[in-house]
């Protein structure tokens, strides 16, 4: 199959999925052939969207449950700041909780715990998000909260103050978190000069100056109805729930329309060494610019992801690990652990690898060259049955992480705020299979094989390779 024709099959949705409503979506006999597993994919009950009249999106997917989760997905987060806000649209995550002017926060506390829910929220680089799990007869109280902690919220100045405290301890614990911070330095080493650089908690001098004018302005600039997806899942009426969320969100109006849907993205191969021989152990990630959610290579990308895989000497194995990374890792006796890693956004992305090693006898720059001859070993032609064990274990894991109605509605907001629609799980699956070896090589070839990597170490790195011979074995032929 031509390329060209590839891309564009990936491009575009199956449109003769056939949709089959049952009793119970999820309660589907055992897979114990490839005709029933194909059938128990159709066999998912269809997501369902409606927009409202002020352009607020529903949608949801009913799973035969008592329980149900109904969230608030808005198209805004870090990437939307700026260096004198950065860290408002996290400030703004906790604050909400603080009390509306309707509910003081422990009467939105009392109100939650007495209904038995889970209240919960989280900021990422290109999003900010609410929901609640709670039972499925009480979706309309939680959704009645969530709408009030989204649009009347108190922001008084005693409680601001009171959340910088707590916002600069967490930002204590982040730093004993040492992946989260490897993973803010690659952000802030890949995207010089761009918001996608920015810490979601920002720095210290703006969490001590953040006030609350800022706070309605980033409101009022970014909670706007057409931004926004409300999605549930579980035992949920579709048609209900637009009944609800007419109730709840039908006086949103949108006062302010962004010229400029998101900043654009600038990738750098960069190098960053922050070394401390005290830490013991070399933190490190290695990465290459990958493709947003909507490239039609993502999945390929995933395939080769899930064939570097992960490892952890602690879990156990040997030399029978099926991965022939894990087996190289595990040979060379300094490697404590390394974890492959697709990070998408909407025009771009990170494809690479995080690890710790020890920094015995040169092993840190064997250990990051063995990771580059992966990726080479990839880019030359990985074997049939390789590709196809990566793409069996890809299937199991994204399956995995559709259940339960949490999951589930993660899932549709998230899909609806990257693709404007939820791919159905059929679909997903031709995607992956259609990713052969030729496939797979075209497209490291097109992402990874002499590429500018960014690097950045963490640690006793005495032995990570600098920028030139990092860049020099993302092409050597001596393998």
């Amino acid at each position: 199959m031509s390329s060209s024709r590839l891309q564009s099959i990936l491009a575009r949705p199956l449109r003769t999925l056939v949709q089959t409503r049952c009793s119970s979506s999820r309660a589907v006999a055992p897979i114990v052939t490839s005709d029933s597993y194909r059938k128990s994919l159709l066999n998912i009950n269809p997501t369902e969207v409606t927009t409202l009249s002020n352009g607020l999106n529903v949608c949801s997917e009913y799973i035969d449950t008592p329980t149900a989760t109904v969230g608030l997905w808005i198209n805004a987060g870090t990437r939307w700041e700026n260096p004198d806000n950065n860290g408002v649209a996290h400030f703004l995550e906790h604050l909400v909780f603080k009390g509306t002017s309707n509910r003081s926060q422990h009467e939105l506390e009392l109100e939650v715990e007495n209904m038995g829910a889970h209240l919960n929220a989280y900021t990422s680089r290109e999003q900010t998000v609410y929901y609640a799990k709670c039972l499925a007869k009480d979706v309309d109280r939680s959704m009645d909260i969530l709408a009030d902690i989204l649009q009347n919220p108190r922001l008084e100045e005693g409680a601001i103050d009171r959340e910088r405290h707590v916002i600069l301890r967490e930002m204590q614990e982040v730093e004993t978190n040492l992946q989260e911070v490897i993973f803010d330095h690659l952000h802030a080493m890949a995207y010089q000069g761009t918001p996608l650089s920015f810490n979601i908690l920002g720095p210290t001098e703006n969490i001590k100056s953040i006030n609350r004018a800022d706070l309605l302005q980033y409101i009022s600039l970014h909670y706007q109805p057409h931004q926004i997806y409300l999605a549930a899942a579980g035992g949920v009426d579709h048609a209900e729930l637009v009944k609800l969320a007419e109730k709840h969100f039908g006086d949103m109006q949108t006062t302010h329309v962004s010229e400029v849907e998101y900043p654009p993205a600038r990738y750098s191969g960069s190098h960053m060494n922050a070394r401390d021989d005290a830490m013991g152990l070399c933190h490190f990630a290695l990465a290459v610019e990958g493709c947003s959610w909507t490239n039609p290579d993502y999945f390929a990308l995933m395939v080769a992801n899930t064939l570097v895989g992960s490892w952890n000497r602690a879990q156990g194995g040997g030399r029978l690990i099926p991965s022939p990374f894990a087996r190289t890792a595990f040979e060379q006796k300094y490697p404590q652990s390394y974890m492959s890693f697709n990070t998408c956004y909407k025009d771009t992305g990170l494809w690479g690898v995080y690890g710790v090693c020890e920094p015995d006898d040169d092993a840190v720059r064997k250990f990051i060259g063995a990771v580059q001859s992966e990726w080479r070993r990839i880019s030359r032609g990985a074997s049939p049955g390789e590709v196809q064990r990566a793409k069996n274990h890809l299937k199991t894991l994204l399956l995995a992480q559709c259940d339960g109605s949490t999951a589930v509605c993660e899932d549709i907001g998230r899909q609806m705020l990257t693709y404007a629609r939820r791919i159905p799980l059929a679909e997903i699956d031709a995607r992956i299979e259609a990713v052969t070896p030729s496939v797979l090589k075209k497209v490291m070839d097109e992402y990874v094989y002499d590429r500018d990597p960014v690097l950045v170490g963490l640690g006793a790195t005495e032995g990570l390779p600098d920028q030139l011979l990092t860049k020099f074995q993302q092409s050597s032929p001596l393998d």
